[in-house]
Protein backbone atom coordinates (compact mmCIF):
# COMPACT_ATOMS: atom_id res chain seq x y z
CA UNK A 1 0.00 0.00 0.00
CA UNK A 2 1.37 3.31 -0.86
CA UNK A 3 -0.15 6.62 0.65
CA UNK A 4 2.69 8.84 0.07
CA UNK A 5 4.99 11.14 1.69
CA UNK A 6 2.12 13.08 3.80
CA UNK A 7 1.40 10.90 7.44
CA UNK A 8 -1.35 12.64 8.29
CA UNK A 9 -2.66 12.90 12.45
CA UNK A 10 -4.41 9.25 13.12
CA UNK A 11 -7.97 9.45 14.47
CA UNK A 12 -8.38 13.06 14.69
CA UNK A 13 -11.80 14.44 12.78
CA UNK A 14 -10.21 17.88 12.75
CA UNK A 15 -6.70 18.15 11.60
CA UNK A 16 -4.55 21.35 9.93
CA UNK A 17 -2.10 21.12 7.45
CA UNK A 18 -0.20 23.42 7.68
CA UNK A 19 2.36 25.58 5.86
CA UNK A 20 0.78 24.39 2.49
CA UNK A 21 1.48 26.42 -0.70
CA UNK A 22 -1.30 26.98 -2.68
CA UNK A 23 -1.36 28.19 -6.16
CA UNK A 24 -4.33 30.91 -5.84
CA UNK A 25 -6.32 30.22 -8.70
CA UNK A 26 -7.17 27.31 -6.50
CA UNK A 27 -8.55 29.75 -3.70
CA UNK A 28 -11.77 31.69 -3.57
CA UNK A 29 -10.78 33.78 -0.62
CA UNK A 30 -7.21 34.00 -0.24
CA UNK A 31 -5.41 34.51 3.00
CA UNK A 32 -2.74 36.70 1.39
CA UNK A 33 -2.20 38.16 -1.56
CA UNK A 34 -0.37 35.89 -3.73
CA UNK A 35 2.95 36.05 -4.55
CA UNK A 36 5.33 36.87 -8.10
CA UNK A 37 4.37 33.36 -9.10
CA UNK A 38 1.05 33.53 -7.77
CA UNK A 39 1.65 31.36 -4.73
CA UNK A 40 -0.35 31.43 -1.81
CA UNK A 41 1.76 30.53 2.11
CA UNK A 42 -1.86 28.93 3.90
CA UNK A 43 -3.35 26.58 6.52
CA UNK A 44 -5.66 24.10 5.73
CA UNK A 45 -8.23 22.87 8.45
CA UNK A 46 -9.90 19.83 7.23
CA UNK A 47 -12.95 18.87 9.74
CA UNK A 48 -14.89 15.84 8.69
CA UNK A 49 -13.55 15.25 5.55
CA UNK A 50 -14.63 19.09 4.70
CA UNK A 51 -12.12 21.82 3.87
CA UNK A 52 -13.56 23.90 7.38
CA UNK A 53 -11.39 27.07 6.41
CA UNK A 54 -8.26 28.63 4.93
CA UNK A 55 -6.16 30.26 6.98
CA UNK A 56 -2.89 32.47 6.78
CA UNK A 57 0.48 30.16 7.00
CA UNK A 58 1.31 29.32 10.55
CA UNK A 59 -1.90 30.98 12.08
CA UNK A 60 -3.88 27.31 12.95
CA UNK A 61 -1.73 26.05 15.83
CA UNK A 62 -5.28 24.59 18.16
CA UNK A 63 -4.97 21.04 16.23
CA UNK A 64 -3.30 18.36 15.68
CA UNK A 65 -1.35 18.32 12.03
CA UNK A 66 1.05 17.94 9.62
CA UNK A 67 3.41 20.17 8.87
CA UNK A 68 3.78 20.51 4.82
CA UNK A 69 7.00 22.84 5.03
CA UNK A 70 6.02 24.89 2.10
CA UNK A 71 4.72 21.81 0.11
CA UNK A 72 1.84 22.75 -2.26
CA UNK A 73 -1.69 21.73 -2.05
CA UNK A 74 -3.82 21.17 -5.02
CA UNK A 75 -7.38 20.32 -5.41
CA UNK A 76 -7.77 17.09 -7.20
CA UNK A 77 -7.26 16.95 -10.80
CA UNK A 78 -10.17 16.96 -13.96
CA UNK A 79 -9.21 15.28 -16.91
CA UNK A 80 -12.20 16.70 -19.34
CA UNK A 81 -10.46 14.58 -22.62
CA UNK A 82 -9.45 10.95 -22.50
CA UNK A 83 -9.81 7.81 -24.48
CA UNK A 84 -10.47 5.07 -22.05
CA UNK A 85 -12.38 3.00 -24.16
CA UNK A 86 -9.71 2.56 -26.59
CA UNK A 87 -7.08 2.45 -23.77
CA UNK A 88 -3.96 0.16 -23.03
CA UNK A 89 -4.75 -1.68 -26.59
CA UNK A 90 -1.44 -1.13 -27.73
CA UNK A 91 0.88 -4.22 -26.71
CA UNK A 92 -1.62 -6.11 -29.12
CA UNK A 93 -2.44 -3.44 -31.46
CA UNK A 94 0.58 -1.10 -32.05
CA UNK A 95 0.40 1.88 -34.73
CA UNK A 96 3.22 0.39 -37.14
CA UNK A 97 4.35 4.15 -37.76
CA UNK A 98 2.95 6.63 -35.39
CA UNK A 99 1.00 8.40 -37.97
CA UNK A 100 -2.12 9.81 -37.63
CA UNK A 101 -4.01 8.09 -40.70
CA UNK A 102 -1.35 4.53 -38.85
CA UNK A 103 -3.42 5.15 -35.50
CA UNK A 104 -7.12 5.09 -37.36
CA UNK A 105 -6.25 1.93 -39.45
CA UNK A 106 -4.66 0.26 -35.74
CA UNK A 107 -7.98 1.66 -33.71
CA UNK A 108 -10.47 0.65 -35.91
CA UNK A 109 -9.07 -3.01 -36.96
CA UNK A 110 -8.89 -3.51 -32.88
CA UNK A 111 -12.30 -2.52 -32.62
CA UNK A 112 -13.76 -4.63 -35.05
CA UNK A 113 -11.86 -7.36 -33.61
CA UNK A 114 -11.69 -6.89 -30.04
CA UNK A 115 -14.10 -4.43 -28.66
CA UNK A 116 -16.68 -6.64 -26.76
CA UNK A 117 -18.21 -5.46 -23.43
CA UNK A 118 -15.57 -7.79 -21.18
CA UNK A 119 -12.47 -6.29 -23.42
CA UNK A 120 -13.97 -2.28 -22.77
CA UNK A 121 -15.05 -3.04 -19.08
CA UNK A 122 -11.42 -4.36 -18.17
CA UNK A 123 -9.68 -1.87 -20.15
CA UNK A 124 -11.74 1.59 -18.89
CA UNK A 125 -11.57 -0.25 -15.27
CA UNK A 126 -7.61 -0.48 -15.31
CA UNK A 127 -7.16 3.37 -16.63
CA UNK A 128 -9.34 4.48 -13.85
CA UNK A 129 -7.75 2.72 -11.24
CA UNK A 130 -4.54 4.78 -12.62
CA UNK A 131 -6.11 7.81 -12.81
CA UNK A 132 -7.68 8.07 -9.10
CA UNK A 133 -4.18 6.76 -7.89
CA UNK A 134 -2.71 10.13 -9.82
CA UNK A 135 -5.66 12.60 -8.11
CA UNK A 136 -7.98 12.80 -10.68
CA UNK A 137 -11.40 13.10 -9.27
CA UNK A 138 -13.33 14.29 -12.20
CA UNK A 139 -12.57 12.43 -15.82
CA UNK A 140 -14.71 12.69 -19.42
CA UNK A 141 -13.95 10.06 -21.87
CA UNK A 142 -15.00 9.76 -25.34
CA UNK A 143 -16.15 6.76 -26.77
CA UNK A 144 -16.01 4.93 -30.24
CA UNK A 145 -20.03 5.21 -31.05
CA UNK A 146 -19.78 4.09 -35.18
CA UNK A 147 -22.41 1.43 -35.59
CA UNK A 148 -22.44 -1.26 -33.94
CA UNK A 149 -19.68 -0.27 -31.25
CA UNK A 150 -22.22 2.61 -29.64
CA UNK A 151 -24.72 -0.54 -28.72
CA UNK A 152 -21.48 -2.02 -26.97
CA UNK A 153 -19.55 0.46 -24.67
CA UNK A 154 -22.23 2.54 -23.65
CA UNK A 155 -23.63 0.58 -21.39
CA UNK A 156 -20.32 -0.53 -20.03
CA UNK A 157 -19.72 3.24 -19.28
CA UNK A 158 -23.28 3.60 -17.21
CA UNK A 159 -21.98 0.39 -15.34
CA UNK A 160 -18.71 1.93 -14.82
CA UNK A 161 -19.86 5.34 -13.85
CA UNK A 162 -21.70 3.66 -11.54
CA UNK A 163 -19.08 1.06 -10.29
CA UNK A 164 -16.83 4.50 -10.14
CA UNK A 165 -19.18 6.81 -8.21
CA UNK A 166 -17.25 8.68 -5.10
CA UNK A 167 -14.00 8.51 -6.57
CA UNK A 168 -14.25 9.54 -10.08
CA UNK A 169 -17.40 11.39 -11.05
CA UNK A 170 -17.95 10.22 -14.70
CA UNK A 171 -18.39 12.12 -18.16
CA UNK A 172 -19.15 10.21 -21.84
CA UNK A 173 -19.02 11.96 -24.97
CA UNK A 174 -19.96 10.08 -28.21
CA UNK A 175 -17.33 9.98 -31.23
CA UNK A 176 -17.97 9.44 -34.68
CA UNK A 177 -17.32 10.71 -38.17
CA UNK A 178 -19.60 13.84 -38.87
CA UNK A 179 -20.85 12.39 -41.78
CA UNK A 180 -22.49 10.01 -40.19
CA UNK A 181 -25.11 12.58 -39.20
CA UNK A 182 -26.28 13.06 -43.19
CA UNK A 183 -28.16 9.80 -42.46
CA UNK A 184 -31.27 11.19 -40.15
CA UNK A 185 -32.24 7.58 -39.16
CA UNK A 186 -28.37 6.86 -37.42
CA UNK A 187 -28.32 10.45 -36.13
CA UNK A 188 -31.90 10.08 -34.52
CA UNK A 189 -30.34 6.67 -32.75
CA UNK A 190 -27.15 8.18 -31.89
CA UNK A 191 -28.39 10.83 -29.79
CA UNK A 192 -31.29 9.01 -28.22
CA UNK A 193 -28.62 6.67 -27.13
CA UNK A 194 -26.48 9.39 -25.76
CA UNK A 195 -29.65 10.53 -24.23
CA UNK A 196 -30.45 7.94 -22.44
CA UNK A 197 -27.22 7.63 -20.52
CA UNK A 198 -26.36 11.13 -19.68
CA UNK A 199 -23.99 12.03 -21.92
CA UNK A 200 -22.78 14.37 -24.31
CA UNK A 201 -22.86 14.34 -28.24
CA UNK A 202 -19.61 14.53 -29.97
CA UNK A 203 -18.43 14.09 -33.56
CA UNK A 204 -15.28 14.27 -35.63
CA UNK A 205 -15.26 17.02 -37.82
CA UNK A 206 -13.57 17.51 -41.27
CA UNK A 207 -14.25 19.51 -44.28
CA UNK A 208 -16.70 18.44 -46.71
CA UNK A 209 -19.73 19.81 -49.03
CA UNK A 210 -22.24 18.67 -46.44
CA UNK A 211 -20.69 20.26 -43.09
CA UNK A 212 -23.33 22.66 -42.27
CA UNK A 213 -26.07 20.78 -43.27
CA UNK A 214 -24.49 17.94 -40.46
CA UNK A 215 -23.55 20.46 -37.94
CA UNK A 216 -26.88 22.09 -38.25
CA UNK A 217 -28.52 19.15 -38.08
CA UNK A 218 -26.56 17.83 -35.10
CA UNK A 219 -27.18 20.68 -33.09
CA UNK A 220 -30.95 20.36 -33.41
CA UNK A 221 -30.65 17.31 -32.10
CA UNK A 222 -28.30 18.00 -29.57
CA UNK A 223 -30.69 21.29 -28.36
CA UNK A 224 -34.05 19.38 -28.48
CA UNK A 225 -32.60 16.39 -26.70
CA UNK A 226 -30.80 18.58 -24.44
CA UNK A 227 -27.38 17.68 -24.74
CA UNK A 228 -24.54 19.60 -24.20
CA UNK A 229 -22.11 19.06 -27.44
CA UNK A 230 -17.88 18.23 -27.78
CA UNK A 231 -16.30 17.82 -31.13
CA UNK A 232 -12.51 16.61 -31.99
CA UNK A 233 -11.91 19.14 -34.35
CA UNK A 234 -8.79 19.81 -37.22
CA UNK A 235 -6.60 17.34 -35.56
CA UNK A 236 -4.04 18.18 -38.94
CA UNK A 237 -1.54 20.07 -39.83
CA UNK A 238 -3.38 21.09 -42.75
CA UNK A 239 -4.16 24.54 -42.77
CA UNK A 240 -6.85 24.27 -45.18
CA UNK A 241 -8.93 22.11 -42.28
CA UNK A 242 -11.51 24.99 -41.39
CA UNK A 243 -13.66 23.10 -39.29
CA UNK A 244 -13.54 25.13 -36.12
CA UNK A 245 -14.80 28.28 -37.55
CA UNK A 246 -17.91 26.06 -39.33
CA UNK A 247 -18.67 25.13 -35.67
CA UNK A 248 -18.55 29.12 -34.25
CA UNK A 249 -20.94 29.84 -37.23
CA UNK A 250 -23.24 26.80 -36.74
CA UNK A 251 -23.35 27.83 -32.92
CA UNK A 252 -24.31 31.56 -33.81
CA UNK A 253 -26.63 30.70 -36.71
CA UNK A 254 -28.67 28.08 -34.89
CA UNK A 255 -28.05 30.03 -31.67
CA UNK A 256 -27.17 26.84 -29.87
CA UNK A 257 -27.94 26.84 -26.02
CA UNK A 258 -25.52 24.72 -24.44
CA UNK A 259 -21.89 24.32 -23.94
CA UNK A 260 -19.97 23.49 -26.43
CA UNK A 261 -16.17 22.09 -26.38
CA UNK A 262 -13.44 22.09 -29.50
CA UNK A 263 -10.62 19.71 -28.68
CA UNK A 264 -7.49 19.55 -30.50
CA UNK A 265 -7.73 22.48 -33.38
CA UNK A 266 -4.44 22.11 -34.32
CA UNK A 267 -4.38 23.34 -37.77
CA UNK A 268 -5.45 26.76 -36.28
CA UNK A 269 -1.69 27.47 -35.02
CA UNK A 270 -0.44 26.69 -39.13
CA UNK A 271 -3.12 29.14 -40.52
CA UNK A 272 -2.35 33.17 -41.99
CA UNK A 273 -2.21 34.83 -38.97
CA UNK A 274 -5.48 37.12 -40.29
CA UNK A 275 -7.56 34.15 -40.98
CA UNK A 276 -6.20 32.93 -37.69
CA UNK A 277 -7.44 35.62 -35.50
CA UNK A 278 -11.10 35.44 -37.17
CA UNK A 279 -11.87 32.26 -36.76
CA UNK A 280 -10.68 32.51 -32.69
CA UNK A 281 -12.77 36.23 -32.69
CA UNK A 282 -15.84 33.73 -33.88
CA UNK A 283 -14.70 31.27 -31.57
CA UNK A 284 -14.82 33.83 -28.65
CA UNK A 285 -18.53 35.05 -29.90
CA UNK A 286 -20.04 31.69 -29.54
CA UNK A 287 -18.46 30.66 -26.65
CA UNK A 288 -16.89 27.81 -27.50
CA UNK A 289 -14.41 26.34 -25.14
CA UNK A 290 -10.76 24.92 -26.16
CA UNK A 291 -9.06 21.55 -24.54
CA UNK A 292 -5.47 21.03 -25.81
CA UNK A 293 -3.95 18.05 -25.76
CA UNK A 294 -0.39 18.38 -25.97
CA UNK A 295 1.14 15.04 -25.52
CA UNK A 296 -0.93 13.14 -28.05
CA UNK A 297 -0.72 16.43 -30.48
CA UNK A 298 3.24 16.22 -30.19
CA UNK A 299 3.34 12.62 -30.77
CA UNK A 300 1.24 12.48 -33.92
CA UNK A 301 1.83 15.67 -36.00
CA UNK A 302 4.42 16.23 -38.19
CA UNK A 303 5.61 12.79 -37.95
CA UNK A 304 7.32 11.63 -41.30
CA UNK A 305 9.92 8.57 -41.72
CA UNK A 306 13.30 10.26 -41.64
CA UNK A 307 12.42 13.78 -40.95
CA UNK A 308 12.71 15.87 -37.89
CA UNK A 309 9.38 17.35 -36.75
CA UNK A 310 8.99 21.19 -37.57
CA UNK A 311 6.36 22.02 -35.25
CA UNK A 312 4.74 21.19 -32.19
CA UNK A 313 1.40 20.29 -32.92
CA UNK A 314 -0.83 22.26 -30.49
CA UNK A 315 -3.39 24.99 -31.29
CA UNK A 316 -3.19 28.69 -30.02
CA UNK A 317 -3.50 28.39 -26.59
CA UNK A 318 -2.08 31.72 -25.49
CA UNK A 319 -4.08 33.62 -28.40
CA UNK A 320 -7.56 31.84 -27.91
CA UNK A 321 -6.93 33.06 -23.72
CA UNK A 322 -6.24 36.53 -24.74
CA UNK A 323 -9.49 36.52 -26.18
CA UNK A 324 -11.08 35.19 -22.81
CA UNK A 325 -11.77 31.72 -24.35
CA UNK A 326 -12.22 29.26 -22.06
CA UNK A 327 -9.41 26.69 -22.35
CA UNK A 328 -8.19 23.65 -20.59
CA UNK A 329 -5.25 20.68 -21.29
CA UNK A 330 -6.15 17.12 -20.80
CA UNK A 331 -4.67 13.54 -21.42
CA UNK A 332 -6.03 12.53 -24.38
CA UNK A 333 -4.99 8.70 -25.30
CA UNK A 334 -2.97 5.95 -23.11
CA UNK A 335 -1.09 3.10 -24.62
CA UNK A 336 -3.00 3.14 -27.76
CA UNK A 337 -2.59 3.74 -31.44
CA UNK A 338 -2.73 7.51 -31.27
CA UNK A 339 -0.38 7.80 -28.13
CA UNK A 340 1.74 5.27 -27.01
CA UNK A 341 2.61 6.52 -23.65
CA UNK A 342 0.72 8.12 -20.72
CA UNK A 343 -0.93 6.97 -17.51
CA UNK A 344 -3.93 9.44 -16.99
CA UNK A 345 -2.09 11.75 -14.64
CA UNK A 346 -2.85 15.49 -15.24
CA UNK A 347 0.38 16.59 -13.42
CA UNK A 348 1.93 14.83 -16.19
CA UNK A 349 -0.12 16.43 -18.43
CA UNK A 350 0.37 19.87 -16.97
CA UNK A 351 3.51 19.46 -16.75
CA UNK A 352 4.25 18.52 -20.44
CA UNK A 353 1.80 21.35 -21.54
CA UNK A 354 4.33 23.82 -19.58
CA UNK A 355 6.81 22.87 -21.07
CA UNK A 356 5.40 21.98 -24.97
CA UNK A 357 2.71 25.03 -24.81
CA UNK A 358 5.46 27.78 -22.75
CA UNK A 359 2.84 28.19 -20.00
CA UNK A 360 5.57 29.86 -18.14
CA UNK A 361 7.59 32.97 -17.02
CA UNK A 362 4.55 33.05 -14.65
CA UNK A 363 2.76 30.33 -14.38
CA UNK A 364 0.41 32.13 -12.63
CA UNK A 365 -3.54 31.48 -14.07
CA UNK A 366 -2.33 28.21 -16.35
CA UNK A 367 -2.62 26.47 -13.14
CA UNK A 368 -6.20 26.31 -13.80
CA UNK A 369 -6.20 24.30 -17.06
CA UNK A 370 -5.45 20.86 -14.94
CA UNK A 371 -8.54 21.07 -12.38
CA UNK A 372 -10.88 24.69 -12.25
CA UNK A 373 -10.86 25.41 -15.97
CA UNK A 374 -12.06 21.92 -16.91
CA UNK A 375 -14.17 21.37 -14.16
CA UNK A 376 -16.11 24.74 -15.19
CA UNK A 377 -15.53 24.19 -19.06
CA UNK A 378 -18.04 20.67 -18.40
CA UNK A 379 -20.65 21.91 -15.63
CA UNK A 380 -18.66 20.53 -12.61
CA UNK A 381 -17.51 23.43 -10.78
CA UNK A 382 -17.88 21.27 -7.76
CA UNK A 383 -15.07 20.49 -8.60
CA UNK A 384 -11.16 22.28 -8.88
CA UNK A 385 -11.17 24.70 -6.04
CA UNK A 386 -10.15 24.62 -2.55
CA UNK A 387 -12.35 26.64 -0.18
CA UNK A 388 -14.47 26.25 2.63
CA UNK A 389 -17.58 23.65 2.89
CA UNK A 390 -16.12 21.65 -0.07
CA UNK A 391 -14.50 18.19 0.15
CA UNK A 392 -10.74 18.08 1.27
CA UNK A 393 -10.22 16.51 -2.02
CA UNK A 394 -7.01 17.31 -2.39
CA UNK A 395 -3.24 16.26 -3.86
CA UNK A 396 -0.17 16.72 -1.88
CA UNK A 397 3.15 17.88 -2.48
CA UNK A 398 6.66 18.19 -1.47
CA UNK A 399 7.85 20.89 -3.63
CA UNK A 400 7.31 24.05 -2.80
CA UNK A 401 7.64 26.02 -5.95
CA UNK A 402 6.82 25.94 -9.92
CA UNK A 403 10.38 24.53 -10.67
CA UNK A 404 10.34 22.05 -8.24
CA UNK A 405 6.77 20.52 -8.84
CA UNK A 406 7.75 20.56 -12.76
CA UNK A 407 11.21 19.23 -12.62
CA UNK A 408 10.08 15.75 -11.26
CA UNK A 409 7.13 13.27 -11.45
CA UNK A 410 6.45 14.03 -7.86
CA UNK A 411 5.88 10.15 -7.48
CA UNK A 412 5.64 10.31 -3.48
CA UNK A 413 2.84 12.42 -3.68
CA UNK A 414 -0.36 12.30 -1.05
CA UNK A 415 -3.70 12.42 -3.02
CA UNK A 416 -6.56 12.90 0.11
CA UNK A 417 -10.25 12.15 -1.07
CA UNK A 418 -12.82 13.62 1.70
CA UNK A 419 -9.73 14.05 4.22
CA UNK A 420 -8.14 10.86 4.00
CA UNK A 421 -5.21 9.82 2.30
CA UNK A 422 -6.05 7.00 -0.51
CA UNK A 423 -4.16 3.85 -1.47
CA UNK A 424 -2.19 5.36 -4.28
CA UNK A 425 -0.70 1.75 -5.80
CA UNK A 426 -1.03 1.71 -9.79
CA UNK A 427 -2.52 -1.13 -11.55
CA UNK A 428 0.08 -3.55 -12.65
CA UNK A 429 0.29 -4.02 -16.45
CA UNK A 430 0.44 -7.90 -15.80
CA UNK A 431 -3.43 -7.84 -15.22
CA UNK A 432 -4.03 -6.98 -19.02
CA UNK A 433 -1.56 -10.06 -20.28
CA UNK A 434 -4.35 -12.11 -21.25
CA UNK A 435 -6.54 -9.56 -22.67
CA UNK A 436 -3.10 -8.36 -25.05
CA UNK A 437 -3.35 -11.59 -27.32
CA UNK A 438 -4.84 -10.98 -30.49
CA UNK A 439 -8.08 -13.03 -31.09
CA UNK A 440 -7.65 -15.65 -33.94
Amino acid sequence: MSKGFAVLPADAPRYVLANATVPGVFLDDLPRPPDSDGLVPADIVVSDGVVERVAPAGSETAFPGIDLDGGMVWPTFVDMHTHIDKGHIWPRKPNPDGTFDGALEAVAADREAEWTARDVARRMDFSLRAAYAHGTSLLRTHLDSSPPQHLISWPVFAEMRERWAGRIDLQAVSILPIDLFLDESFADEITGVVAEHGGVLGAVTFMMPDLDIALDGMMRRAAEAGLDLDFHVDETGDPSARSLRAIADAAIRNRFPGRIVAGHCCSLAVQPAEEADATMERVAEAGIAVVSLPMCNMYLQGRVAGRTPRWRGVTLLHELMARDVSVAVASDNTRDPFYAYGDLDMLETFREAVRIIQLDHPIGAWARLASRAPAGIIGRDDHGAIAAGRAADLVLFRARTWTELLARPQADRTVLRAGSAIDRTLPDYRELDDLMRPSA
